[in-house]
């Protein structure tokens, strides 16, 4: 089976190791086995069944999660934008349903907001914890590697975007609390509008590979993605938000390949790309929504 391969169960051995609250050190002196050891797993060495048993009960995951038996299911934002990270990495098409737009095609101000949104939508007792912020630094890294790898490799994309989202993020602004003084959120509400703008000249310049769909009907609240690779697709249904106030912090993410999944939301595609706007008519209306916001 596909999914049971060594490669891919080190893949995941090292998206759940990135998310766990142990250094490699301390995973491989708790599991009795050498540092050297555990990264030869997690490059596709294939380890013993009891030695899986073991790290999957340390990092606090089932052993078919692991494996990728059925559903893998995900609840560290960091495991999670791993994992969405590898299968990116060998995908030669990607599906974006719903959000704003594709995180893979934002502005690099749109991370230098994101990290600031998440640092101040933390309970206030969090702020200034140095574990906290350090997985926050893990998240955005593992983020700004998903861009990075997508624009080495630049799969094609299927994007289809909400209106609704868009506006939401245009009135409110790029922010991840509402206790900002009105200056400030004047200027988040200004670095919202030029990350519309920038949805805009997507829309308009249509960049080889990438097309963009509007929806300005209501949409599903839960946002996935499907990875398609030469001998398989798979599914993942993020609980994350990536853009005003924006949470890292609670959720459980899914990953499956299972047939009738995919083909459930895929056929959710296809019925929702026909009316979806796109070209210039979707870059006309975003115009009139940022003049309508002002």
């Amino acid at each position: 089976m596909n999914e049971l391969s060594p490669k891919e169960i080190g893949q995941r051995l090292k998206a759940f190791r990135l998310g766990s609250k142990y250094s490699t050190e301390e995973i491989a002196a708790k599991i009795g086995i050498s540092r050297a050891a555990l990264y030869r797993y997690e490059k596709g060495d294939p380890p013993k069944l009891e030695t899986l048993e073991s790290i999957a009960d340390l990092l606090g995951v089932s052993l078919t999660s692991l494996m990728g038996v059925g559903v893998e299911y995900i609840s560290s934002a960091i495991s999670f934008f791993e994992r969405m990270r590898q299968n990116e990495a060998e995908s030669e098409q990607l599906a974006v349903m719903f959000g704003l737009v594709s995180y893979l095609l934002t502005t690099d101000e749109f991370d230098e907001y994101l990290e600031i949104s998440i640092k101040e939508g933390l309970p206030k007792e969090l702020q200034d914890d140095p574990e906290i912020m350090g997985r926050v630094s893990e998240i955005l890294s593992v983020l700004r590697e998903r861009k990075k790898g997508y624009y080495q490799r630049r799969p094609s994309m299927v994007n289809l975007a909400s209106a609704t989202n868009l506006e939401q993020f245009l009135r409110s602004g790029f922010v991840g609390t509402f206790d900002l003084p009105e200056e400030e959120l004047q200027k988040r509400r200004e670095v919202a509008r030029r990350e519309v703008k920038n949805v805009i000249s997507l829309l308009e310049e249509q960049p080889i590979g990438v097309q963009i769909g509007l929806l300005v009907d209501s949409v599903p609240s839960t946002h996935f993605q499907i990875f398609r690779q030469s001998e398989r697709s798979t599914l993942c249904l993020s609980p994350y938000k990536l853009c005003h106030f924006p949470n890292v912090r609670l959720g459980v993410g899914m990953l499956t390949s299972a047939p009738e999944a995919l083909e459930l939301h895929q056929k959710m595609i296809s019925e929702l790309w026909g009316p979806a706007l796109k070209g210039r008519r979707a870059a006309d209306y975003l115009r009139k929504m940022i003049e309508d916001c002002k």
